[in-house]
C-alpha cells in the first residue's frame, strides 16, 4: 500500500480505538484497530516505513483519547488555547513514540509464520507500553489492556497477568487474525486453534478464586462534592466549600465516611481553627471514621497532597507518592511552564514509599489520590495487609469529558489485579464501588452533589498478579519474543532448505 495512503490510514485506526475504552466498551474493536496496524505493517517496505505506521496509529490514539489534557491546562490553568494546544500535541507526539518503535521493530523482523509474527508482535506491544508506563515517571493511560474490563472473556486474566499482558494477548489475537493465510487451509486452522486456545485459558482462569472476603460487610458513604475547578480556590468561596464538606459528611448510618482529594482547598493547618477537631468530635459521636482530602505540610515545610483520618481510631494520614508532572510539581528545566499556566498547589513533595494501609472502620485500608491507580504495581505494596483500596479524586479539571469515564475503568481493572473492592471518592465523577470482579456495585451520576451509600467487604489472599507484579507480563513478552524469533530463524532455515532442494531447470 502506498505510504500517502497507510499512514493516515493507521492514523485512523489508532483514532478508533478510543471507542474500544469507556464509555463506549466496545471492547472488540481493540482487536480490529490493532490487526488493521498489523495489516499495514505487513505491507511496509522498510523499517523507516513500519515506524511511521506505529507513529501515526499512537498519535491517533492518543489525540482521540487524552485530548481532554487540554481542558485542563486552557480552561482552568489558563494557558492560551494554541499553546495548550501545542503542549497537548507534543506530549500525544512523544506518546506515539513507543508504538513507533513497535512498528518500526515489526517491520524489520517480521519472518516466518503468522504464529511466529504474532507472537513477536505481541511481545514489542508488551515491552512498549510497560516503557511508557515507567519512562520520566511514566504514563500508561489507554494501555490497551483496559479495553478488556468485563463482560470481555479476557477479564479473567487480569488477576494473573495484569493489564500490561492482557494488552499482549490481544495483541497476538489481533496480529494472527492480520497476518495469518485464511485462504490455506493450514495457516488458517493453526490461527483459529490459537485463538480457541487463548479463549480457552481465559475460560478456565474463572474457575479460579484466588480471593476471600473477610469479616463483617461495612457500611461506607462515599462524597461526591461537585465544586467547580474555576470556583474551588476562589478565597471568598472558600468558607462555603468548607461549610458543605461538613453538611455532606454528617451521615449517621456508616462506618467509614470518605470525602475526595483536596476537598479541603487549604492546607491543613490554614483551616479555622478547630475545624478538623469538630469533624472529629462529630464522627466519633456517630461511631464512625472519616477520611479526608487536605493538603498537609512538615516540620519542614514540604507541602503533600494528601488524605487524614478522623473518628474512632486513631489519625492516621497518607501523602500521595507518585505526583503529576507540570500539575504538581515542576520537572527539571520546566520552570518556564509556570509563566504560562496558572495551577495552585503546584510545588508538592512525594510522600514516602513505604506508607502503610489506614487502620479505620475495622478495616485496613491502603489509599491511592487520582491517578496513582493508573499504576498497578505500585499500589501492591500494600498487600496482602490492605483489605480495602480506596481512591480519592479531583477530576474536575478535565471538565465533561472521557476522563472520568476511562478513570473508573481503571479502577475496575486494579480491583481485578489486586483481588481488593476499590472505593472511589471523587469531586466531580466517578464515585462508586467496584468489587473484585471487576464489577461496578454503585455509582453516582457524574457532576451530581451526593453521597454514595454501600456495605462493602474486605479481602484477604493474593492473586498471583499481586505476587509476581510487572513481573508476570515480562516474562510473557520475553517468551512471546522468543517464540516469534526462534520461529522466525526455523523458518527461514526451512525456507532455506527447500530452496536448495529444487531441482534445476
Amino acid at each position: 500500500m502506498r505510504k500517502a495512503i497507510a499512514v493516515p490510514a493507521s492514523f485512523c485506526a489508532g483514532a478508533a480505538s478510543v471507542l474500544a475504552y469507556a464509555p463506549f466498551h466496545a471492547f472488540l474493536i481493540a482487536f480490529a484497530v490493532l490487526g488493521a496496524l498489523v495489516w499495514l505493517l505487513e505491507r511496509a517496505a522498510s523499517t523507516r516505513e513500519g515506524a511511521w505506521l506505529g507513529f501515526a496509529w499512537g498519535l491517533g490514539a492518543f489525540v482521540a483519547g487524552v485530548s481532554w489534557l487540554f481542558v485542563a491546562l486552557h480552561r482552568y490553568g489558563g494557558m492560551p488555547a494554541p499553546v495548550a494546544g501545542l503542549a497537548i500535541g507534543l506530549f500525544c507526539a512523544y506518546l506515539a513514540l513507543f508504538s513507533a518503535l513497535v512498528g518500526g521493530c515489526y517491520a524489520h523482523l517480521r519472518r516466518g509464520p503468522a504464529a511466529g509474527r504474532a507472537a513477536l508482535f505481541a511481545g514489542l506491544w508488551i515491552l512498549a507500553e510497560m516503557l511508557r508506563g515507567w519512562l520520566f515517571t511514566g504514563f500508561p493511560w489507554l494501555s490497551v489492556g483496559y479495553t478488556q474490563t468485563p463482560p470481555s472473556p479476557l477479564a479473567s486474566l487480569f488477576p494473573v497477568i495484569g493489564v500490561y499482558g492482557v494488552g499482549g494477548v490481544v495483541a497476538f489475537v489481533a496480529a494472527l487474525a492480520a497476518s495469518a493465510r485464511w485462504r490455506s487451509l493450514v495457516p488458517a486452522a493453526g490461527a483459529a486453534i490459537a485463538c480457541v486456545a487463548v479463549l480457552f485459558v481465559a475460560k478456565h482462569a474463572e474457575t479460579y478464586t484466588w480471593v476471600a472476603p473477610e469479616g463483617p460487610a461495612l457500611r461506607v458513604a462515599l462524597v461526591q462534592t461537585d465544586i467547580a475547578q474555576d470556583l474551588k480556590w476562589r478565597p471568598e468561596r472558600v468558607r462555603e466549600w468548607l461549610d458543605l464538606n461538613i453538611e455532606l459528611s454528617d451521615v449517621e448510618d456508616a462506618d467509614l465516611v470518605v470525602l475526595p482529594e483536596s476537598t479541603l482547598p487549604l492546607i491543613a493547618e490554614q483551616l479555622p481553627t478547630g475545624y478538623l477537631d469538630f469533624l472529629e468530635s462529630r464522627a466519633r459521636s456517630n461511631e464512625a471514621d472519616l477520611i479526608v482530602g487536605v493538603f498537609l505540610r512538615d516540620d519542614e515545610g514540604r507541602i503533600f497532597n494528601g488524605v487524614t483520618s478522623l473518628g474512632t481510631a486513631p489519625s492516621q494520614s497518607y501523602a500521595k507518592r507518585h505526583l503529576v508532572p507540570f500539575g504538581e510539581y515542576s520537572p527539571p528545566l520546566f520552570d518556564w511552564f509556570y509563566a504560562l499556566a496558572d495551577i495552585p498547589m503546584s510545588d508538592q513533595t512525594p510522600g514516602a514509599s513505604d506508607q502503610p494501609p489506614l487502620a479505620v472502620a475495622g478495616q485496613r485500608i491502603a489509599v491511592n489520590i487520582c491517578y496513582e491507580d493508573v499504576f498497578g504495581r505500585e499500589l501492591l505494596h500494600a498487600l496482602p495487609q490492605a483489605t480495602l483500596m480506596l481512591n480519592v479524586s479531583n477530576l474536575a479539571w478535565y471538565g465533561r469529558s472521557l476522563a472520568q469515564p476511562q478513570h473508573l475503568q481503571i479502577a475496575r481493572v486494579r480491583a481485578m489485579e489486586t483481588g481488593r473492592p476499590m472505593l472511589r471518592s471523587t469531586n466531580t465523577g466517578m464515585t462508586a464501588v467496584v468489587l473484585p470482579s471487576g464489577r461496578v456495585e454503585a455509582v453516582l451520576p457524574q457532576f451530581e452533589r451526593g453521597v454514595l451509600h454501600a456495605e462493602v467487604r474486605g479481602y484477604t489472599g493474593l492473586t498471583p498478579y499481586a505476587r509476581w507484579g510487572d513481573h508476570a507480563p515480562l516474562l510473557l513478552a520475553a517468551l512471546a519474543l522468543a517464540s516469534g524469533m526462534a520461529m522466525r530463524f526455523f523458518g527461514a532455515a526451512a525456507h532455506a532448505h527447500v530452496w536448495r532442494r529444487r531441482p534445476e531447470a
